[in-house]
């Protein structure tokens, strides 16, 4: 919501191609991986690979998880300091600290089911705030017909038909790549997994993911037109970072009502995701390693360790954030190359145990530090200043997920090829259930 306007306001609507590619994942992940996820026996995403490999490749899997979604997420609390910065004048510092407290506090108190439920009323805040913003900015840029220099301007281009690896949005890019980061998210990752499982079975799990397909299609459309009509009201200063453009015009242009309920939601998307990463960071870390460690699998007992686990994981978001507050690479973009390192091994790992039958646990734990450790000089080198080692530069990073996903598959391949055994050659096909 504060990054996707900013895109479109320096640039145009290509970054859509890339949605086009998470509906297609999401369908694959909706009939490969859902039914195996709903035989009853699973807490976290990565039971389903110590079934098939062994607990290794479990807590393996699930540690990549925490780095991953913990990083990633500190980006995103730092984009929500970004907006009280500007309403408060706060510093940075001080916004990502309160954001940090009241996120612990509902997440503590309310579990998933807390989350759930005030996401649902987020949704509809944040929407009606940019339903709302595309309106107003649209009036001031002289009515819809305004939009006419947008198309001049070449602001209004949806697709890139081109093969490139460097264009940063290109229709194959988006497909390919958003598919199969579509598929990491929502098929590996216990943030996402988690809220499948809360469904009411196999089928509600299935519609809602399809489901969410679709809308993201019509949500992300939203936000691009918003970020257009920013650009047509003249709302881009010099100067200015690009995740500012949205929140600065929302508080400076909008009426009084109006912008706070616009601040509403965007504070409504941001704390959404921060309480979904904490609970699903909390509970992976509860089941993939405190229960196995120490043997103490009573509920109540494991729902309080979750609970204190929220506080450390908060802390930790809180960590991240302050580290990239110096960032100025669009926060979307930045994220979702940060979260690109790992999505690929993880994702290769579950095609290996689902499609190659020969893969043993110590071939894909080979496989899936091989891939984190060549696709780390690719990704930090392009998003981090001065970082050591910077392979293949100019890499567009939707190809990041992919070429993380080939890494892993041929290691893994190679690997219980020459590798000798360890008494697992071969495993039950659980993980194409």
């Amino acid at each position: 919501m504060i990054s996707i306007p900013g895109i479109a306001a320096r640039g145009d609507l290509t970054w859509l191609q890339v949605t086009f590619g998470y509906l297609v994942g999401r369908i694959g992940v909706a009939h490969f991986l859902l039914p195996g996820y709903f035989d009853g026996s699973q807490d976290t995403a990565y039971q389903r690979l110590e079934r098939r490999f062994g607990v290794a490749a479990r807590r393996t899997a699930s540690g990549v998880f925490l780095f991953t979604r913990s990083v990633a997420d500190g980006v995103r609390m730092f984009a929500t300091a970004i907006t009280l910065s500007i309403l408060l004048h706060w510093s940075m510092t001080l916004g990502i600290l309160a954001i940090g407290l009241v996120t612990l506090l509902y997440t503590w108190v309310g579990g998933l089911r807390a989350v759930v439920w005030v996401d649902v009323i987020q949704l509809g805040v944040y929407l009606l705030g940019g339903i709302a913003t595309l309106i107003v900015a649209t009036h001031m840029a002289g009515g819809v017909d305004a939009f006419g220099r947008a198309w001049d301007a070449g602001k209004l281009r949806v697709f890139e038909l081109q093969f490139s690896f460097k264009v940063l949005y290109t229709f194959w890019g988006g497909l390919i790549g958003g598919a199969l980061l579509s598929s990491a998210t929502h098929g590996t990752e216990h943030l996402f997994v988690q809220r499948l499982l809360a469904a009411r079975g196999l089928k509600d799990a299935q519609r809602a993911l399809i489901g969410s397909g679709v809308f993201i299609i019509a949500q992300i459309g939203l936000f691009l037109l918003v970020g257009t009509s920013l650009w047509l009201a003249g709302a881009d200063q010099p100067g200015m970072r690009s995740d500012a453009i949205y929140p600065t015009f929302v508080i400076n242009q909008l009426p009084e009502g109006l912008s706070g309920l616009v601040v509403a939601g965007i504070l409504a998307a941001a704390m959404s995701s921060h309480a979904s990463a904490v609970n699903s960071l909390a509970s992976a870390a509860t089941h993939d390693f405190y229960a196995p460690m120490t043997g103490r699998r009573a509920p109540e007992h494991l729902l309080g360790v979750g609970r204190w686990l929220t506080l450390l994981w908060t802390a930790v978001l809180v960590g991240g954030a302050l580290a990239f507050r110096d960032q100025n690479t669009p926060v979307v973009q930045l994220a979702l190359s940060i979260a690109s390192l790992t999505y690929g091994s993880l994702l290769g790992t579950y095609i290996l145990g689902g499609a190659w039958p020969r893969a043993r646990q110590i071939d894909v734990i080979i496989a899936l530090i091989v891939s984190i450790v060549v696709m780390a000089p690719i990704v930090l080198g392009a998003v981090i200043p001065h970082f050591p080692l910077h392979w293949l530069p100019g890499l567009a990073w939707p190809w990041y997920v992919p070429l993380g996903t080939a890494i892993t598959v041929v290691v893994g391949i190679v690997s219980s090829r020459v590798g000798r055994s360890d008494g697992r050659t071969v495993g039950p096909p659980a993980m194409s259930a």
